[in-house]
Order: structure tokens, then C-alpha cells, then sequence
């Protein structure tokens, strides 16, 4: 596990996390359910995230070997995680720059974290290589990831004093050539709730 130098963001990445096989059934799980993805509040940009997205079911062996190898890492409560999210990016697919927490005064906050409270910890996962483009760029930190298949990057949504960290800003690029697959896993500040299901 490497931590990214930088005074602004607490984050890590480890390539290799996530062995091909794992991220094979993961991909085909993804394609399987998969459909357009939607933003709590994408402010009137319809083409503001224009990826496909799949919600993995808990009892899939795929998503149980992926969890067990989350929480050994992370050591986080299990009961504090969202359920797993997998993306697919076609070419020209993207999202563009966005934090993972919910603005404390954006209009959908309530709806999302009255009962489990913010976001605090993002665990995403490459599941392939792609060919060209896809990178996730953190451009307050001027941090650049190429997708590399089983590369974990994670990072803490927060500031050391609890408050929202606004140098999270990440961008999904474009696609220019192939598929792009990626896996999240959210973290909350309190078990999580369907109450509060995004």
C-alpha cells in the first residue's frame, strides 16, 4: 500500500489488489445488469456523468471474495459500507469532476445522510487495463491514475477536523479506445441505512 504524497488528501493506492480472475467475474457481472448511471444532482448537465453503472448483488461469490478482501484491508465496520457499485465506460463515456460526499447544502442531503451520515472513506477498483484514456484525474492535487486492472485507489472524503474535503474533486476522462470497468465501495459515518439509499 503506497500513500499518495500530499499534504491535502489522505490517500493510498495498490496495484495487484484485486487478482484478474476476481476482476473477470466482476466484469461480467457488470455487464450483466448494468444501466445509465444517475448523479444525485447533476445541476441541469445531462451529459455531466454518461457511464453505465450495476449495483452487485451481496450474494454473488464474486462480491463476497471482494468484500472479504476489502475488509481485511480496511478493517472498516461492514456494516458502515454501501453495497458495491461496479461502472462501465464506453468510449467518450465520463464523469465529469465531482467529489464523492454530498454538499451539506445541496438539496439532496437530507435524503442521503439523514440516517447514515456523510461518505467518508472511497474504495475504487480497477477491473481492466484500457486501451486508451479513462484515467481519474485529481486535479486539486494534479494526481493522475491510468486504469490498470486490480489497482486499488482509496481515499478519505474527509479533512483531519470531520469537514468535507473539497480536494477529493476527481474526474472520470473520457474513454478514447476499448472499455473501462471499475468497481466502488463507499463508506458511511454510521451502518448503513436503505433509508438512505443513493
Amino acid at each position: 500500500m503506497r500513500q499518495v504524497p500530499s499534504p491535502r488528501i489522505e490517500m493510498f493506492t495498490l496495484p495487484g489488489f484485486v487478482p484478474p480472475e476476481l476482476c473477470g467475474d466482476l466484469m461480467a457481472l457488470i455487464d450483466a445488469n448494468r444501466r445509465p448511471s444517475t448523479i444525485a444532482d447533476s445541476d441541469g448537465d445531462h451529459y455531466f456523468r454518461t457511464s453505465e453503472t450495476c449495483d452487485l448483488a451481496p450474494t454473488e461469490p464474486a462480491v463476497i471474495e471482494l468484500e472479504r478482501l476489502l475488509r481485511e484491508l480496511n478493517r472498516i465496520d461492514p456494516a458502515n459500507g454501501e453495497p458495491i457499485q461496479g461502472q462501465r465506460y464506453e468510449v467518450g463515456q465520463e464523469f465529469k469532476a465531482h467529489t464523492d460526499y454530498f454538499e451539506p447544502t445541496g438539496a439532496d442531503y437530507e435524503r442521503f445522510c439523514s440516517a447514515t451520515g456523510q461518505r467518508t472513506w472511497t474504495f475504487m477498483v480497477y477491473l481492466n487495463t484500457v486501451d486508451a484514456g479513462g484515467a481519474t484525474r485529481f486535479k486539486v492535487i494534479d494526481k493522475l491514475f491510468q486504469p490498470e486492472g486490480g489497482r486499488l485507489v482509496c481515499w478519505n472524503n474527509r479533512r483531519p477536523d470531520g469537514t468535507c474535503n473539497p480536494a477529493t474533486l476527481h474526474h472520470a476522462m473520457k474513454v478514447r479506445k476499448g472499455l473501462k470497468y471499475v468497481i466502488t465501495k463507499w463508506y458511511r459515518e454510521r451502518p448503513w441505512s436503505w433509508d438512505d439509499a443513493a
